[in-house]
């Protein structure tokens, strides 16, 4: 099959590319069918050179000079292979842990969390790479689209944009034909794969398949990344996670870097069974869609991190700080991470974060990660205080009686006016 329908050239926003200007285009490139054909389609398509961008978050198994050459030999006049994880941890990672950052209650935002970072990297390459245009294989159903697009036009309001996956004719079985055709070699075979994964150093999705079907519990297949928790060690096991600033740096006592430490626990709550999030998400393109998440390392930071801060916050801190964790995850799942309204609330979970240091011991047995100890220096908690044999120095229980009668004042009037 060597048509795969016409190139679009009719535009709806301003960032997307006119066919006439696409002279060298920067492809984010991962090695699979989809890239490996959009990389052979816009060159025959575009008449464009083709340089390509592999970016390295920490997705297990990847042979990335195996990448680079496929590439090179598809016919890209470059490829570039980055190692961003340091970078993805710190700064992206390190802000998500202070922020809870969960999305619906459930998704730790790993690839939400990713896609900021890789297009600001393919902009930075484009420009090196003198590129007039980013390529990116996301479809028009999903997030990713918006969250690469949203960065590209907002860094680099002189490139343009095309996603072939958006318009060209092609499912699957197109692909692979188009694939034997030009001779793209494709990765297990011909065989369909049998859901659409993503994945890198903060957790692992799975779409597609029975995914889709709302009655069908999940299959053993799935879980490539998390024990099963009935097969998971019949013994718990303790950890204990500290945290300098709201940042973890060490496990068990031992100080770690940042992708390290994730990586740790990751293998631990894995092995453990814990982080298998059965999710239905609201998209931001208006659909429901269920995914099936495998998290590990957030399932073990993100509570331990929410117990310390928790422990040395005010009421009034911990009543308020939840809102903006909602809406700080929410900019990032809707791809909105250069929002300054981010800006903005990352310097208040700077300023919280600066008092969230010490120590959280997690107990995990069999899908479950349950806090069981805490300790830190600026705990708002005094021993004494919460006893019921001592009264402490800060506290009186004989005031009680008219605190009791001040605080419940207005509800006793309401109440009066209300039944009498």
């Amino acid at each position: 099959m060597s048509d795969a329908g016409e190139i679009p050239t009719s535009k709806t926003a301003s960032y997307e590319a006119d066919p006439e200007h696409v002279h060298r285009v920067l492809l984010l490139y991962s090695g699979g069918l989809d890239t490996s054909v959009m990389l052979k389609w816009i060159g025959d398509s575009y008449g464009a050179e083709v340089v390509c961008l592999t970016v390295n978050l920490g997705q297990p198994g990847e042979d990335y000079e195996v990448i680079k050459d496929k590439a090179l030999r598809l016919g890209a006049i470059e490829c570039h292979v980055l190692d961003a994880r340091e970078e993805f941890a710190r700064e992206y990672l390190a802000p998500a842990i202070k922020a809870n950052a969960l999305y619906g209650g459930g998704y730790p935002l790993f690839t939400a969390l990713g896609r900021p970072l890789i297009a600001k990297l393919a902009v930075e390459q484009a420009r090196r790479s003198g590129c007039d245009t980013v390529a990116h294989g996301c479809t028009g159903k999903g997030n990713d689209q918006v969250r690469i697009e949203a960065t590209v036009a907002t860094l680099a309001p002189e490139l343009k944009v095309i996603a072939p996956v958006r318009s060209w004719q092609m499912g699957r079985e197109e692909e692979i034909a188009y694939a034997r055709e030009h001779g793209i070699p494709v990765k297990g075979g011909t065989e369909v794969a049998p859901y659409s994964i993503d994945d890198n150093l903060w957790g692992r999705s799975s779409e597609g398949r029975w995914i889709e079907d709302l009655a069908h519990a999940p299959e053993d297949d799935v879980f490539q990344l998390v024990t099963r928790p009935e097969l998971a060690p019949d013994e718990p096991e303790i950890v204990e996670i500290g945290f300098e600033r709201g940042v973890p740096v060490s496990l068990n006592g031992e100080a770690m870097g940042l992708v390290e430490l994730i990586e740790a626990a990751a293998e631990i709550a894995a092995r453990h069974g814990v982080g298998i999030v059965d999710h239905i998400e609201d998209r931001i393109v208006g659909l429901k869609v269920r995914d099936i998440y495998e998290a590990p390392a957030a399932a073990l930071i993100l509570p331990a991190h929410q117990e310390l801060e928790h422990l040395v916050c005010t009421i009034h801190q911990n009543q308020f700080k939840p809102q903006l964790d909602r809406q700080w995850a929410y900019l990032v799942y809707a791809g909105l991470w250069w929002e300054p309204l981010r800006a903005d609330l990352d310097a208040y979970m700077e300023h919280l974060n600066a008092r969230v240091t010490g120590t959280i011991g997690m107990k995990l047995y069999k899908g479950h990660a349950r806090v069981i100890t805490r300790s830190s220096e600026n705990a708002v908690y005094d021993a004494s205080l919460a006893s019921f044999t001592e009264s402490g120095g800060l506290f009186s229980q004989t005031a009680s009686p008219g605190f009791i009668e001040l605080f419940s004042l207005q509800s006793r009037m309401a109440w009066r006016l209300h039944n009498e």
